[in-house]
């Protein structure tokens, strides 16, 4: 009995796909009517319209998973479209222009801002992407924006993520305020030290200095401390490390091994932080539009309706397109009531058409849109 009803399901399912054919056959003529009338792929009225009249005679029990079929056919219909279209967009126009350019392998040397002092893990990423970086430190993550947006420094780079406790939620916010390309980015291997001058032992100290992620990625180390010992956050890790070699207290720090080395510090207790698989992922910004050969990854970030399934309906636009979503980070708008700033990473080819049209629907269907760049991870 039950293959009996699997072949009335094949057969059914090949009349399916054979309209599915012809639908798509009539959509791609409507994508050359457009093309030649330079109008928009979408048109949620029709859609709406569509939807409406579909549900409306299917039975109650069926119109949600009906709806939820036919949002799936409207988007790779506008999918198609968007391919056979192509009209383009400031953002995707300036990526062709970008890709049409020479596309010159990254660089070995460069000035590049960094944000801390010296023996930050900032420093320790440029070293890892240059082979020989002129590195100008800043106090601040916003020091290093702007000492790339004013050409002080060719590139610059920040800390977006950690393993162990999530996103960098400062230099998230900063994104929103300043202009800039994602050309690199990589993930460095974080292995913490508990560091203190000559003398000083875990028994008698009374203050642990070190930056805010880092004492959140020691808090075992921490809660094995005398409840005594003063925890104070320093804007970045070498900070804290020099903080230390020039006090007079029985006080340590959470920071590199290279920092020990530098500030001239006794090492405590190594590999100190939670977990042993600690990484931190670091971006490498310019100020212009730059895409390196080899670029396999696309950073972009936008609002969406404040309404409900918006935030579906474009998560489907990468999965109709295959597009492998690695990254998605939401931030609060300020001045705003619960509106949120959406943040995507995604592997994809900046040269693939369908990536291009993509680029290209939300650059002119979102309120603000903003392409971070198109860069290779290491």
């Amino acid at each position: 009995m039950l293959e009996e009803y699997r072949a009335k399901i094949d057969a059914i399912d090949d009349e399916i796909a054979a309209l599915y054919a012809q639908r798509m056959a009539v959509v791609k003529e409507i994508a050359e009517a457009k093309r030649a009338g330079g109008t928009a792929v979408a048109d949620p009225g029709r859609e709406r319209a569509l939807l409406t009249r579909l549900t409306k005679a299917a039975p109650a029990e069926l119109k949600l998973y009906l709806k939820q079929v036919y949002d799936e056919i409207l988007e790779t219909s506008r999918a198609y479209q968007r391919r056979l279209v192509s009209h383009g967009s400031p953002v995707s126009d300036a990526l062709k222009k970008a890709l049409e350019e020479d596309r010159a392998t990254f660089p070995a040397f460069a000035t590049v801002a960094c944000q801390g002092v010296m023996g930050a893990y900032s420093g320790v990423a440029a070293d890892k992407l240059f082979t020989l970086p002129d590195v100008t430190y800043c106090k601040t993550f916003e020091g290093v924006f702007q000492a790339v947006e004013k050409g002080l420094c060719e590139f610059g780079v920040l800390p977006i993520e950690n393993s162990a406790v999530g996103s960098v939620n400062a230099v998230y916010d900063l994104m929103k305020k300043h202009r800039f390309y994602i050309v690199r980015s990589i993930k460095l291997r974080v292995n913490h030290c508990l560091l203190a001058k000559k003398g000083t032992t875990k028994e008698n100290l009374t203050e642990v200095f070190s930056h805010e992620q880092a004492l959140n990625q020691c808090s075992k180390l921490l809660s094995t401390l005398s409840k005594s010992v003063k925890v104070t956050v320093t804007s970045n890790t070498a900070v804290a490390a020099k903080t230390v070699a020039e006090s007079d207290g029985h006080v340590a720090c959470i920071s590199s091994k290279e920092c020990a080395d530098l500030y001239g510090l006794t090492v405590l207790d190594k590999n100190v932080q939670d977990a042993d698989t600690n990484f931190t992922r670091f971006i490498c910004i310019c100020k212009d539009l730059r895409v390196y050969a080899g670029a396999n990854k696309i950073s972009i970030m936008m609002t969406l309706p404040h309404e409900a399934g918006s935030l579906n309906r474009t998560l489907n636009k990468f999965s109709t397109l295959g597009l492998n979503l690695t990254k998605l980070e939401s931030r609060p708008i300020p001045n705003s009531t619960f509106e949120f700033m959406f943040y995507f990473d995604f592997e994809g080819q900046p040269e693939d058409a369908d990536v291009l049209g993509l680029l290209s629907e939300f650059d002119l269907g979102s309120e603000q849109f903003a392409f971070l760049g198109s860069f290779t991870e290491i």
